[in-house]
């Protein structure tokens, strides 16, 4: 029997929106055994700017992801670099529950002695400072650098790909040679569209954080764990109606 990931968008997705979403997993990364089913998250666009924002995308997220479980899922996957709601979620649920900074940012340490992370502006900084203090992981990085491109929701990078790509290239060849970097980290899943050109143009490796949560869904599956319950002990009585409305 098949396996179903829910993969949680963190703002609302229209019907423009998911397919370049949903591009993130080309038919190629993707398994015959495993579904995955792309939701969006609240009713409310947020860009993360600010602990406000952040606010609202981990309530976004924890409502998409509460009843998943209960739904037939088999894993959750949380598609923000932010990874709102993933230690409530942890709480909630018994399934695995992953997210693409936390993954993103241990492969990285798995693969070199330094990492920068790579983003669109300077107002994303503190999601990453947030979970990489959280994770032990501050003295792995080298560098955030931003730049200074206001991200969209809707159109991703799409149509604006001779300018940002060439940002993104000159930002992540100064996080190598002048900051030591010796793997780069796309700062946003909404940055995926990026990964290919900037994997066969730095001479380190590239990781595209949305697909790496997604592949370690697939890991957590195969080898059969999930987060521990000791970690992230369950509510005494779950309140999903607090979420829910």
């Amino acid at each position: 029997m098949g396996k179903r990931v829910k993969m949680i968008f963190p703002v609302p997705m229209s019907e423009a929106t998911r397919p370049m979403v949903e591009s993130q997993l080309p038919p190629e990364f993707r398994r015959p055994d495993i579904d995955v089913s792309f939701v969006g998250a609240g009713n409310t666009i947020t860009l993360a700017d600010s602990y406000y924002d952040m606010a609202i995308m981990e309530l976004a997220v924890i409502q998409a992801g509460i009843r998943a479980e209960e739904e037939g899922f088999d894993a959750v996957c949380i598609n923000t670099v932010s990874d709102s709601g993933l230690s409530a979620l942890r709480a909630r649920l018994s399934i695995p529950v992953l997210s693409p900074g936390q993954s993103a940012f241990h492969v990285a340490a798995m693969l070199g002695h330094k990492f920068s992370i790579l983003t669109m502006w300077e107002r994303w900084f503190p999601l990453y400072r947030k979970t990489l203090k959280e994770y032990g992981l501050e003295s792995r990085v080298a560098s955030i650098r931003a730049i200074d491109v206001r991200p969209d929701t809707q159109e991703l990078l799409t149509g604006k790909e001779d300018i940002v790509f060439a940002k993104l290239e000159e930002a992540a060849l100064k996080a190598i040679h002048e900051d030591g970097a010796d793997v780069i980290v796309l700062g946003s899943t909404t940055m995926h569209q990026s990964h290919a050109y900037l994997a066969s143009r730095l001479p380190v490796p590239v990781l595209n954080p949305g697909v790496v949560a997604y592949k370690m869904c697939e890991l957590f599956l195969d080898l059969g764990i999930a987060h521990s319950k000791k970690a992230f002990p369950a509510p005494e009585a779950t309140k999903d109606q607090a979420f829910l409305g």
